[in-house]
């Protein structure tokens, strides 16, 4: 296991590439910010709005979740005096201040549609997904990719703004980090789907395949018929999340009291109680959540050294998730079905063996919080 030599992100994350001089690709892609023309591409952002703008309809649509990314590209759109329809895919297992940001975001004066797909089918989902993928947030995040565009297509508005590529952001493939569209192979390459298929759940546990609609894009033509396009804003513009952050709270955005479970920062990722387990399960497989994630942003612009991003991943990263937006993870199991127990077992099955400690008979060497013992420090 190999880390970068700038952040501290390692070699296992997928996708993320350490070249010769020990930088990773995450790295390299925001040192190449500085020789891009970001007013070229405002401008280029500018013309492109203008061909989508209407006097009497909706301009664009916005996939939203209420959080600081989607509050900053709806505040965005206005400023660029668009008219956006702003959808929401319903979180797993929303949040009291999930909703109070999804409420602050309807106040801003945007039309606003929210989809729930079918509660005990998405629970089943979940528990399929943590057991067969090691990931118990696979419905949502189909959802939200596939929801938005459904409703593209639907109310016939075929701009959708998204926010940052990720592969660009957190370390990917050159030509999908300079991606400027998400598209159906985006989704399918880039999306988490993980290998399964949203038709491989037909049968399973009497799902239907009507009750997967939600998850499933629609079809090529009728995404031509309409011209869906979808477009990431972070292409356009210098993508920070932390300016987000604070351009959302100046613009009512919530966020806690204190740091979120598993993370350095307490303004993000907290609209769904689900997500620290997911988080975990990241580290599981890979070796580093969602503080490595975090810490990393920073050192890139400077804000953090690198000797204060390991102290901080090392003090937060990869803890058992007993709690998540202060909900104790047994409440968070039981729609689910399963105990702690049960939950431990299926964490172990996707621990990854080659980077943490075990004893003589092949266990998980584990403190009294259930914390595993990592083999690598970055």
């Amino acid at each position: 296991m190999k880390f970068c030599a700038n952040c501290v992100m390692p070699d296992t994350k997928p996708d993320l590439k350490i070249d010769d001089q020990g930088v990773c690709s995450a790295c390299l892609s925001y040192s190449s910010r500085k020789s891009k023309d970001w007013g070229q591409r405002r401008e280029e952002l500018e013309k492109i709005l203008s061909r989508y703008r209407r006097k009497d309809y909706w301009d664009c649509i916005v996939p939203v979740s209420g959080g600081k990314d989607s509050t900053a590209q709806v505040l965005k759109m206005l400023e660029l005096n668009m008219n956006p329809l702003c959808v929401t895919s319903t979180t797993c297992d929303l949040s009291e201040v999930g909703r109070v940001n999804i409420e602050n975001l309807k106040n801003m004066g945007v039309d606003y549609i929210e989809f729930s797909p079918k509660k005990p089918v998405r629970r089943t989902m979940n528990r399929i997904g943590l057991e067969q993928i090691g990931d118990i947030s696979w419905p949502e995040h189909v959802g939200i990719f596939t929801i938005p565009v459904r409703v593209a297509v639907q109310y016939e508005v075929p701009l959708l703004i998204w926010g940052e590529n990720s592969q660009d952001e957190y370390g990917g493939p050159a030509g999908a980090a300079l991606n400027s569209t998400l598209d159906r192979r985006w989704l399918e390459e880039f999306g988490g789907l993980l290998g399964l298929r949203v038709t491989d759940l037909i049968g399973m546990e009497g799902i239907a395949a009507t009750d997967l609609v939600p998850y499933t894009y629609p079809e090529d033509e009728q995404l031509k018929r309409v011209g869906v396009t979808g477009l990431f804003l972070g292409y356009y513009v210098p993508w920070d999340g932390y300016s987000n952050a604070l351009l959302a709270q100046a613009n009512g955005f919530q966020t806690l009291t204190h740091t979120v479970e598993g993370s350095i920062v307490n303004y993000e990722n907290l609209d769904n109680h689900q997500t620290g387990i997911h988080d975990y399960f990241k580290y599981l497989k890979f070796g580093f959540g969602r503080a490595s994630d975090i810490a990393s942003l920073h050192v890139r612009r400077g804000r953090l050294s690198r000797s204060e991003a390991v102290s901080l991943i090392l003090k937060h990263d990869g803890k058992f998730p007993w709690v998540y937006l202060d909900k104790p993870l047994e409440k968070i199991l039981e729609p689910l079905g399963l105990s702690v127990d049960e939950f431990e077992t299926i964490c172990d099955r996707f621990t990854n063996r080659r980077l943490f400690k075990t004893d003589s008979r092949g266990n998980f060497v584990k403190d009294s919080k259930r914390n595993l013992v990592r083999l690598y420090t970055p």
